[in-house]
């Protein structure tokens, strides 16, 4: 049980992982066997995924607006398309990777000033209650809804998943897009800008968002508003970073 805990901690979240843990458990319960999950080596093996998941989590580097712009510029072809959409999206909505890509066609609607996004369940809102968010046109080639309705123009998707695979042949497949192709695009895109891949993740395009609003002076609550944070605390380990040289006492001295 800990080398299958082992071998999918790249693959898996640390909750999906925990989800498999309690369904195995319930199984043999069931059948009156031994569970393979209650073991010491399996409990630390699953504590110790989600500290290096944590961790990694709080390394990641955010990207940008001009590391956005940069990532997006001259992305062609069906795939290319696939990838501004979902990158100038995914930053715009400060969504996680699994948000992304359980996105749906009957989760958009295009309005008057932009594209309300319907994300009928995230991390926090294990209810399922759903929420809003907005995200408005903008100007240029980096505009998040015009580059949406590029792909499902280009893809002729009108119901199902909203970002999916692409063959190297160009075909698009009728599934979802895995999270883990999420951070592999985020990564390609970053390496071919001259970035250090290695410190980017699909997690880079929420914290970039929050990252780039703060650095712009916007109100905390507003940033909150996109990204579903409940408190300013979970906001603070972006917004310190980004806000150290605006009003800078040092800055302001000299």
């Amino acid at each position: 049980m800990s080398q299958y805990l082992a071998v999918h901690a790249d693959l898996l979240a640390p909750a999906t992982l925990s989800r498999r843990v309690v369904s195995i458990n319930r199984a043999h319960t069931s059948q009156n066997l031994p569970s393979p999950t209650k073991s010491d080596l399996v409990k630390a093996t699953l504590r110790g995924i989600k500290r290096t998941v944590s961790t990694k989590q709080r390394q990641v580097e955010p990207i940008l607006k001009n590391n956005l712009c940069d990532m997006v510029a001259g992305l062609e072809g069906v795939k290319g398309c696939r990838d501004k959409a979902l990158l100038l999206i995914g930053f715009s909505g400060a969504f996680r990777r699994s948000e992304l890509v359980s996105l749906q066609h009957s989760d958009i609607e295009f309005v008057e000033h932009g594209l309300v996004v319907h994300l009928r369940k995230s991390k926090t809102d294990q209810l399922g209650e759903g929420r809003k968010i907005g995200i408005p046109y903008a100007r240029g080639a980096v505009c998040p809804v015009l580059a949406l309705k590029e792909w499902l123009k280009l893809s002729e998707i009108s119901e199902g998943a909203l970002f999916r695979p692409v063959t190297r042949h160009g075909r698009i497949e009728n599934i979802n897009l895995s999270t883990q192709a999420v951070a592999i695009i985020v990564k390609e895109r970053a390496k071919a800008i001259g970035l250090d891949a290695s410190k980017f993740s699909g997690h880079s395009l929420r914290a970039g968002l929050v990252t780039s609003a703060a650095q712009a002076g916007v109100s905390s609550w507003k940033i909150r508003q996109q990204t579903g944070h409940k408190s300013d605390a979970m906001l603070n380990r972006y917004i310190r970073d980004a806000r150290l040289f605006i009003d800078n006492a040092a800055g302001l001295i000299f």
